[in-house]
């Protein structure tokens, strides 16, 4: 009898190696936003696998859907307002 076997892989969190590497996405900008198949907010209630935390500035097309509100930016925490 042979069981299924699951296989876990750990949250990909953008990290400051994949700034210098080119791997952040280069729709957005502010913060590195991983290539990857799905990306979310970081503490919202998305299912990854891959997040980042924000607030992100959306200067390309928002292919991963991160600006909900569609101001140009997206991840913010509350209360944060857009620079200048």
């Amino acid at each position: 009898m042979s069981l299924p076997l699951a296989i876990a892989s750990a949250p990909i969190w953008a990290s400051a190696a994949a700034a210098q590497d080119g791997r952040c996405d280069p729709n957005y900008d502010m913060a590195c936003v991983p290539i990857a198949r799905d990306v979310d907010c970081a503490g919202g209630n998305g299912n990854g696998p891959a997040y980042v935390q924000g607030p992100v500035r959306v200067i390309g097309a928002d292919i991963y859907g991160l600006d909900r509100d569609g101001d140009g930016y997206a991840c913010e925490p509350k209360g944060w307002r857009p620079p200048g």
